[in-house]
């Protein structure tokens, strides 16, 4: 398949996200804040090192660069920082199933924003896939409900989401006026990484940075598979298909990330696990099936 045809592009997207939540682990140890900010920002230098190489314009003008920050603000900044902020109080079972909300947010917002259609097909779709996403995580959520500072984890967990969707939604606009994806992605990476600096500035946070292998090997796959590869893959899927499909990348991500802790990490399954897994399927499945998405991309050509 072609690198514009819109099921490898979900597959990459999901395949390299999943894998990011062992990426992660080995982050612990520096602030939250620090790593989103050097994550981003190197992931910007690259990108736009290699926009530069292949000819492509990373000039802008003044509006342009205004809405491309709130892009990039919104989805590599405010929004990694609050899903960092969740897990610090909620399991990442839980958060992952409030961000899996994001399959409601994303086609209302379009609806509200763009006036995209908004079918019964996929809320039956995002109902089955944050039920599915639910029961996989059924331990965690019950463990959740007597944690007493699980109530902060949902508020940032949701909020995350919301801002993630609202991320969404800016990038739509952007590319509906021609803004071409891979240089705004470099200049939303580095407005991405500022916000998360005055963040970490503001919250008093020390920047310090882990010289271990561990920590700069998983840097180095979170900036250049975690973040250029897969949010290039993802936000030219988001142009191509819209909104409501792209968002099943949130429910297909925990699937790929509970089979990777089944080789890795020596997860058990339980049978709700299992039918979990099967109805986020068939949710993804639903929602994706020939003739549910636009395949020709909206706006102008694809960079």
């Amino acid at each position: 398949m072609p690198l514009r045809s819109p099921p490898l592009l979900f597959a990459i997207s999901t395949l390299i996200w999943g894998s990011t939540w062992l990426a992660i682990k080995f982050q612990l140890g520096v602030a939250p804040e620090a790593s989103v900010a050097y994550r981003f920002a190197i992931a910007a230098l690259l990108l736009g090192a290699w926009c530069a190489a292949t000819g492509r314009s990373l000039r802008f003008d003044r509006t342009q660069h205004a809405f491309i920050a709130l892009q990039g603000a919104l989805l590599f900044g405010f929004n990694y920082v609050a899903v960092y902020w969740a897990e610090q109080y909620a399991t990442s079972g839980l958060v992952a199933v409030l961000f899996s909300t994001i399959v409601f947010m994303n086609p209302i917002g379009a609806r509200w924003l763009f006036g995209s259609p908004l079918t019964l097909r996929t809320l039956v779709a995002a109902v089955l896939g944050v039920a599915g996403v639910a029961l996989m995580f059924v331990p965690e959520l019950a463990h959740a409900a007597h944690s007493r500072e699980a109530a902060l984890g949902i508020a940032l967990g949701l909020g995350a989401t919301v801002i993630a969707s609202a991320g969404n939604l800016a990038a739509m606009r952007n590319q509906r006026a021609g803004i071409p994806v891979l240089t705004s992605t470099a200049w939303g990476m580095a407005y991405g990484a500022l916000a998360a600096a005055i963040i970490a500035i503001a919250s008093g946070v020390s920047w310090t940075f882990d010289a271990r292998a561990s920590y700069v090997l998983s840097l180095a796959y979170l900036v250049v598979f975690g973040s250029v590869v897969a949010f290039a893959s993802y936000l030219t899927l988001l142009r191509m298909v819209g909104a409501a499909p792209a968002a099943y990348v949130g429910v297909a991500t925990p699937v790929v990330a509970m089979t990777l802790s089944t080789l890795f990490e020596a997860y058990r399954w339980t049978p709700l696990a299992a039918f979990g897994v099967v109805l986020a399927i068939a949710g993804n499945w639903f929602a994706l099936r020939p003739g549910t998405a636009r395949l020709r991309p909206e706006g102008s050509g694809l960079p």
